[in-house]
C-alpha cells in the first residue's frame, strides 16, 4: 500500500467544527451571566441526564474519578470493607474503594467483552471466607458493552450486597430484560456514575461527571460530599470534596446531549463497517472483534480487537502507526499487578483472561465523524501486516 493516511484513534474537532455555532453561543451566553460554577446549565443536566436514563436523581460532580470515590463514600464503605471489581478497567475504579479505606478484591472478566465475570462474583459470595465483609460491587460497562443488569440485580437482591455501576464508558447504552423491558446501564445500581472526559461518547471540553440513583439518601448525601460536606454553606456534616461540575462544561454537554442518540447510531454503523471489512479481508483467523449490536446493547466508546497471538499486537501497533493509524492499548498492566496494590497480594496468573487481554488487545479508530474511507484503510494496513 503506497499511500499514507493519518487516521487519527479520536478527532475532537470533526464534532467541534459543526457543533461551533452553539458552542460559542452557550459559552457567551455562560460568560455574560457572569455564573460559572453549579448553577442553571448544571441544574438543567441533571435534569436531562435524569431524564434520558430514566433515574430519579442526577448529580453533576468534577469527573468520573470523583464520582467513584464519592458513592464509596455515600454509601458507607470504609476500613475493613471488601468491594468486589474487575482488574481489568482504568485505575479510577479501584482507587476509589482504596481511598475510602476499605480493600478491593479482584474478579477475572469474560473471555469475549472482558466484562466481570458474574459467575465468579457469585462464588465469591457463596464461598469467600470473610463473605459477610462485603459490601459492595462495581461492575464496569467496559468499552461500551453492558453487563448484564437484570442479572446484577439478583445478585444484589440474592447476596444483599449494594451495587455502583461504573458507566463512565457507556452512557446511552442498554440491557434488555426477560420480560422485554430495557433499562440503561447506569440506572439500576444503587448507584451508578458517568464520565464526561473529551473522548467519552458524550464528552466535554475538559472534565466532568456524574452520580445518579433512585434513592432520595443517596443524592443528598451525594450533594453534601461535593461540596466539602456541607448541605448549608460552611456548615459540614462531614468531610467532603470540592468536585463542581462548572458551567461551561455542563452548558457543552446539554448540546451534545441533544445529539447523543445521533452520535451512538453511528458508532453502531462503523462498528459494523469494522466487521464486513474484517470478513471481507478474511481476517477472522487473526484477530476477534466486539460483535455488532444494532439494538445498543454496545455503543462502542472503544473498539477493541484481540489479536489471536498476543506477540503480534505490539508489533501490530507499531506498524499501524507508521501507516499513520492511531491505537492505543487498554489496559496494559491488570490493576491487580500495579505496584500501589503489592499489598492486596495478588500475584501473575491470578485472573488469566484478564492478564491475556492486557497483552493482547488493541483499540482501533472510533469516533461518530470517523470516515467509511478511513476504516477501510485501517483494515487493509492490518491486511498487510498479517500478510507479510
Amino acid at each position: 500500500m503506497k499511500d499514507k493516511m493519518e487516521v487519527p484513534l479520536f478527532d475532537l474537532t470533526r464534532q467541534y467544527e459543526k457543533l461551533r455555532k452553539d458552542v460559542l453561543k452557550k459559552l457567551d451566553a455562560v460568560f455574560t451571566s457572569g455564573n460559572v460554577v453549579m448553577g442553571s446549565n448544571v441544574k438543567a443536566l441533571e435534569e436531562e441526564i435524569a431524564k434520558y436514563i430514566n433515574v430519579k436523581y442526577a448529580i453533576g460532580v468534577a469527573n468520573g474519578s470523583d464520582a467513584l470515590r464519592i458513592s464509596v463514600q455515600a454509601l458507607g464503605i470504609k476500613e475493613g470493607d471488601y468491594v468486589i471489581t474487575t482488574p481489568y478497567t482504568f485505575f479510577a475504579t479501584a482507587s476509589a474503594i482504596v481511598l475510602n479505606g476499605a480493600t478491593p478484591i479482584f474478579v477475572d472478566v469474560e473471555d469475549k467483552y472482558y466484562n466481570l465475570d458474574l459467575d465468579k462474583v457469585e462464588d465469591l459470595l457463596e464461598n469467600h471466607p470473610e463473605k459477610e465483609k462485603i459490601k459492595a460491587i462495581i461492575p464496569v460497562h467496559l468499552f461500551g458493552k453492558t453487563v448484564d443488569l437484570e442479572r446484577l440485580e439478583k445478585i444484589r437482591e440474592n447476596y444483599n450486597v449494594k451495587i455502583i455501576e461504573d458507566a463512565a464508558q457507556s452512557i446511552g447504552s442498554v440491557w434488555q430484560y426477560k420480560n422485554g423491558e430495557r433499562k440503561f446501564s447506569g440506572s439500576i445500581g444503587d448507584l451508578g456514575i458517568f464520565s464526561f472526559f473529551p473522548t467519552k461518547n458524550l464528552g466535554g471540553y475538559g472534565d466532568g461527571g456524574m452520580v445518579v440513583t433512585n434513592d432520595a439518601d443517596l443524592a443528598d448525601r451525594v450533594r453534601k460530599l461535593r461540596v466539602h460536606g456541607a448541605a448549608k454553606k460552611y456548615y459540614h456534616d462531614e468531610v467532603g470534596y470540592n468536585s463542581r461540575l462548572d458551567e461551561v462544561q455542563a452548558s457543552i454537554l446539554r448540546i451534545k446531549l441533544n445529539n447523543l442518540d445521533e452520535y451512538i447510531d453511528k458508532r453502531i454503523k462503523k462498528a459494523k463497517n469494522y466487521e464486513e471489512l474484517f470478513e471481507l479481508h478474511n481476517l477472522n483467523e487473526d484477530l476477534s472483534y466486539p460483535a455488532y449490536f444494532n439494538d445498543r446493547t454496545h455503543v462502542y466508546h472503544q473498539y477493541v480487537v484481540t489479536l489471536n497471538n498476543p506477540k503480534d499486537r505490539d508489533k501490530l501497533k507499531k506498524f499501524l502507526e507508521n501507516k499513520g493509524v492511531g491505537t492505543s492499548i487498554y489496559y496494559p498492566l491488570g490493576l491487580h499487578l500495579q505496584k500501589c496494590f503489592e499489598n492486596l497480594g495478588y500475584k501473575e496468573g491470578n485472573f488469566p483472561v484478564a492478564e491475556k487481554a492486557s497483552k493482547s488487545t488493541i483499540a482501533l479508530p472510533m469516533f461518530p465523524e470517523l470516515t467509511k474511507k478511513e476504516q477501510e484503510y485501517v483494515v487493509k494496513c492490518i491486511k498487510e501486516f498479517f500478510s507479510n
